[in-house]
């Protein structure tokens, strides 16, 4: 079954969401938790068949498990225009970022992503999850083990924290990236992990002990603040027990709270 085509508007800019304009009978499945608003004559529907094609239980609840290992709910939910005009449903990106439009076609109708970047996508795109290629990759990558993996000829739609850039890579070309700004590339980039040479960088460098090592040929999609780095800077700034806040400036922000009397 192709997936619906189906016509879109983002609004926003830092804090965005994605308005989706359905003809009678189309439909748009999306994470649960991301929706914003629905006109008259959209149903909502929860599911474990993502795609509309049907299939036995237990195809569905092992579809379900497998959508639960790569971070995302067990069950999706589907938006379906049963009216008799075009109808309006949106869906907002969960953190401040930007929400990034995929046509999977141009892909070559597979996308490799990190596993909670998934918002919504037409009915007939498949969301599943993708092991990395080494073992390694997926127990220092940063974002788990497992990957998702987008496939069809359809639109689906990602968010990513931050600003997204994109690189293409060529044959054998090698990108090195923080885990953690990785957002998606196509299933054609060859994904490592290496440790950060040298002891000293490794410890005090700041950066962290892996970096990703991407090869090419294809596509990277990179994103300029991972979330959890800005949950990290909003815990550090965050008011302790007591009410004093956390000071910063390294050692001198810790002599300023001994002198303030902050224990």
């Amino acid at each position: 079954m192709p997936a619906d085509v189906i016509d879109y508007q983002i609004i926003g800019d830092d804090l965005q969401g994605v308005i989706i304009t359905l003809d009678p009978g189309e439909a748009v499945v999306a994470e649960a938790g991301a929706f914003m608003y629905m006109q008259d004559g959209i149903r909502m529907a929860t599911t474990l068949d993502q795609t509309g094609q049907g299939g036995s239980l237990f195809s569905k609840l092992l579809q379900g498990g497998k959508r639960l290992l790569s971070g995302d709910s067990f069950f999706v939910t589907l938006f379906g225009n049963e009216g008799n005009g075009r109808r309006d449903v949106a869906f907002a990106s969960p953190f401040p970022g930007k929400i990034l439009p995929i046509d999977l076609p141009q892909w070559k109708g597979r996308i490799i992503c990190q596993k909670d970047s998934f918002l919504c996508g037409a009915r007939g795109i498949n969301v599943t999850i993708a092991f990395t290629k080494r073992f390694g990759a997926g127990i220092f990558g940063g974002e788990g083990f497992i990957l998702q993996r987008i496939e069809g000829d359809g639109l689906a739609f990602l968010h990513a924290s931050g600003t997204v850039h994109t690189v293409d890579l060529a044959a054998g070309e090698i990108l090195r990236v923080d885990t953690g700004c990785l957002v998606a590339m196509q299933d054609t980039v060859d994904y490592d992990i290496e440790m950060v040479p040298g002891i000293k960088t490794a410890l005090f460098g700041g950066e962290g002990l892996f970096f990703a090592k991407l090869v090419g040929p294809g596509r990277v999609l990179l994103q300029t603040m991972p979330f959890s780095r800005l949950a990290d800077r909003i815990i550090a700034a965050a008011p302790r027990a007591g009410g004093h806040r956390r000071e910063e400036g390294g050692l001198l922000g810790g002599i300023g709270g001994l002198i303030a009397g902050d224990n």
